[in-house]
């Protein structure tokens, strides 16, 4: 049966990638009470990065709104591995966005607007969250953008 969201998702023309596995030794969501976190997903489209590289060196800040959008979309992806249903989402908390940016580059917060407006469009007034958008010197593998997320489920 598909979730509210994901039909909400299909509606925007999208639907959520298979869960990234993970690499090493940590696990992809930790569920504790109520609360599910994610571990930092990357805007990864079909097994490939959307976008690589430094945002105002190589990646513009549309790209960047774009990578952040498929970061939310793996977030959402782990969180209905983790709970087997998006409609278990209660309320998305908090998200951090962390943005690899060259020195002079400040667009960190229209960048991070790319997954907010997802969660919010995807998960109406339940994915209005708390944020943090942090410029970084580099993510791993080059991202330019990284996204982890505190999800309150039922």
């Amino acid at each position: 049966m598909t979730s509210h969201v994901e039909k909400r998702l299909a509606d925007m023309g999208l639907e959520l990638p298979r869960p990234a596995a993970s690499v090493a030794n940590y696990l992809p969501c930790v569920q504790t009470g109520d609360l599910l976190f994610t571990s930092g997903q990357l805007p990864l489209r079909e097994g490939e990065f959307v976008a690589g590289g430094l945002l105002g060196k190589d990646v513009d800040t549309a790209t960047g709104r774009l990578a952040a959008q498929w970061c939310a979309l793996n977030v959402l992806a782990q969180a209905r591995e983790a709970t087997g249903d998006l409609d278990r989402v209660e309320r998305l908390v908090k998200i951090t966005v962390f943005v690899a940016g060259a020195p002079e580059f400040t667009e960190h917060h229209l960048v991070a607007n790319g997954a907010s407006d997802l969660f919010a469009e995807a998960l109406g007034d339940k994915g209005r969250h708390a944020r943090s958008a942090v410029g970084v010197a580099a993510l791993p593998m080059n991202a330019p953008v990284e996204i982890e997320a505190v999800i309150r489920v039922k």
